[in-house]
């Protein structure tokens, strides 16, 4: 005889898939405002920061302020051991079991590590500051100023460490509060310091900016509870295991990536002189500005969203499809405004001296486009701590592209370091789709690849247009593919979002520019409609 339970059944009542990817856009789209926003008042602070110290101190004295932030960052890249980007994993990764011993246990590991490796750091510079001195400048003189940069390094390695713990548990908008705080807090004392002692103001200047940076950081870092607890050795070797070897990853990478652009910049310099070198810097510099600050912004959420679900399979081909979408709908309108108003961009943040910078321009533009296809796939190897697949990936996109400049640029000349740039990203698309495919059977959304598709052909056709028709009739064209091409992102937006996980104020301005853009589309109407009645 059957039993017959007395309790009512329990109806577990599931959101309708489309309302969940509505919030998942949503939440990429909240992430992305937050920190795209922040990272463009940074950019803001560091342009006035930068003016203000070259009419302070001069070319000489603004050269050896570039020569100072390059050593502090060189140091800090080098005792840092990526520890600051495989920490987000590390965090992330724990967040996501849920587990809270495990969470404190990998916060007190990644806080400590970093307080080590911010001392070794300074103690690095700190007693080679006479040798660095005599290599860098030829002159002992600056071995002063170098020790005192080594309080720069130590600081900025322990904030590194407390910004991966904000990053990893995914506290975005305290990440991008933080960013903005820093930079502002920095630039308030560093100005000062410079004024009143001019050259020699500009190493403690650049501790203040640390300081600001550790202080900020440790402001919004000491928000974050997790229970406190004793760490033996075994957890502290399990957890720095992780953290290094992804770290070094990271660091290699770093190396890669900065080398590849500096053997870049040997080449044309060789083949093609120093000006070359200047076109190619200023056109590096603005295309990949604004893609770089949609790419920073998704993956301070991105990051640690992903390394959560790792094991997911399915979640994680999600994620990585519907950060495709946002991707490719943020950034496709800066690159085709890139491609239509390049000379008006050279011109403005530059001068009409730098004209020839211009096809290298669009060059490099059309590369970031296929760089937002390939970066999503790629987190799936970071997400997965495959450590040496990343590094082989890398590798082969350095070398491809490497291979690409020494060809071109003694074929073509300058533009030849664009088509490079913009061949090795086609390659490194490709290779990242394979290398997901094996990891997480990833396959691309059939919505995502009629997307990339369209995007494909417009940004084609426009590229087409400006480097063969006239500049008066590409420019009308490219208008025309501008705007049609924003009136689809906005409406995909709008659409894939639900008001209520919008921003406020983003929510307003893309409102906005929707009834602009309806109201275009019925003035035009009408206009047809008059003209086929006459």
């Amino acid at each position: 005889m059957s039993s017959v339970s007395l309790e009512e059944p329990v109806v577990t009542v599931s959101a309708p898939e489309s309302t969940t990817e509505k919030h998942s856009y949503g939440e990429i789209l909240r992430s992305s405002a937050w920190v795209g926003g922040s990272t463009v008042l940074n950019i803001g602070i560091g342009i006035v920061r930068t003016k203000i110290l070259s009419i302070l101190l001069g070319p000489a004295g603004f050269g050896l302020n570039g020569l100072y932030s390059s050593i502090t960052d060189v140091a800090q890249s080098i005792a840092g051991m990526g520890v600051n980007s495989s920490g987000v994993r590390q965090i992330a990764e724990s967040v996501g079991t849920g587990d809270q011993i495990r969470i404190a246990r990998t916060a007190a590991v990644l806080r400590r590590t970093s307080l080590l490796l911010g001392v070794f750091g300074a103690l690095l510079v700190a007693v080679f500051a006479r040798q660095i001195s005599q290599l860098t400048f030829g002159t002992t003189k600056h071995t002063a100023a170098l020790g005192l940069l080594s309080i720069a390094v130590l600081f900025k390695l322990v904030a590194n460490g407390q910004t991966a713990l904000i990053q990893g548990m995914r506290r975005i908008s305290d990440l991008a509060k933080m960013n903005v705080l820093g930079a502002g807090l920095g630039l308030l004392l560093s100005i000062p310091l410079v004024y009143f002692f001019r050259e020699e103001g500009i190493a403690p200047g650049l501790a203040c900016v640390a300081a600001m940076t550790i202080a900020a950081s440790w402001w919004y870092s000491r928000k974050i509870r997790v229970p406190a607890m004793r760490v033996t050795a075994a957890d502290v070797k399990q957890e720095l295991s992780g953290l290094l070897k992804l770290g070094f990853a990271f660091m290699i990478s770093g190396f890669l990536t900065m080398g590849a652009a500096y053997a870049v910049r040997i080449l044309l310099l060789r083949r093609s002189g120093v000006a070359a070198t200047g076109y190619y810097q200023a056109a590096w510099t603005l295309g990949g500005l604004y893609v770089g600050i949609i790419l920073q912004a998704m993956g301070a959420d991105f990051y640690p969203r992903l390394t959560a679900q790792a094991n997911d399979n399915r979640a994680v081909n999600t994620i990585v499809n519907e950060q495709t979408k946002v991707g490719l709908l943020l950034a496709g309108p800066g690159v085709l405004a890139t491609l239509v108003f390049a000379p008006v961009i050279l011109l403005v943040f530059y001068s009409a001296k730098f004209h020839p910078a211009l096809d290298l321009l669009r060059w490099l533009s059309l590369g970031t486009f296929l760089q937002v296809i390939s970066w999503p796939m790629g987190f799936i190897v970071l997400a997965k701590g495959r450590q040496l697949i990343f590094l082989a990936s890398d590798f082969a996109w350095a070398v491809v592209y490497l291979a690409l400049a020494w060809a071109l640029i003694g074929w073509i000349g300058t533009n030849g370091a664009g088509i490079a740039f913009c061949g090795s990203y086609a390659f490194h698309t490709l290779l990242n789709y394979v290398i997901a495919r094996r990891l997480s059977t990833f396959r691309l959304a059939r919505e995502n690849g009629r997307l990339i598709l369209s995007w494909s052909v417009l940004t084609a056709l426009l590229a087409t247009a400006s480097f063969t028709l006239s500049a008066r009739i590409s420019l009308w064209l490219g208008i025309v593919g501008f705007l049609g091409g924003s009136y689809f992102s906005v409406s995909e937006l709008l659409t894939a979002v639900p008001v209520e996980r919008l921003p406020r104020r983003l929510h307003a301005a893309l409102g906005a520019l929707d009834r602009g853009s309806q109201r275009t589309a019925t003035i035009f109407r009408g206009m047809r409609g008059s003209v086929n009645r006459i």
